[in-house]
């Protein structure tokens, strides 16, 4: 349960399918224009999934469906792939013609 000025994301369809405009290609205006917001809680109290109003770093107040608690990054760039590494190890030999970088 998130309390007053928790950090959350929020989630909210700013168009649905049929409000977005004709002039985009097939598959983009056939999905809803979506957003997602990261703020301070404005309600006393919400659980995931009630709508809410958090506050945005620059001040602004938005409304949308409650996703998350305590928001962070999880960045991932894939698996290890080991031909990168032989990839580096080539340029290095080339851009500095064998010395140890």
């Amino acid at each position: 349960m998130a309390k007053k000025n928790d950090y959350v994301r929020i989630h909210r369809n700013i168009l649905l399918p049929e409000e977005r405009t004709g002039k985009l290609p097939e598959d983009t205006k056939n999905v809803p224009l979506e957003m997602w917001v990261k703020g301070y809680l404005q309600d006393e109290s919400a659980a995931i999934g009630d709508t809410v109003t958090v506050k945005t770093a620059v001040g602004r107040l938005e409304t949308g469906r409650l996703i998350e608690e305590r928001p962070c990054y999880t960045l991932n760039y894939g698996e290890y792939v080991p031909e990168i590494l032989q990839i580096d190890r080539t340029l290095r030999g080339v851009l500095f013609e064998g010395e140890e970088a």
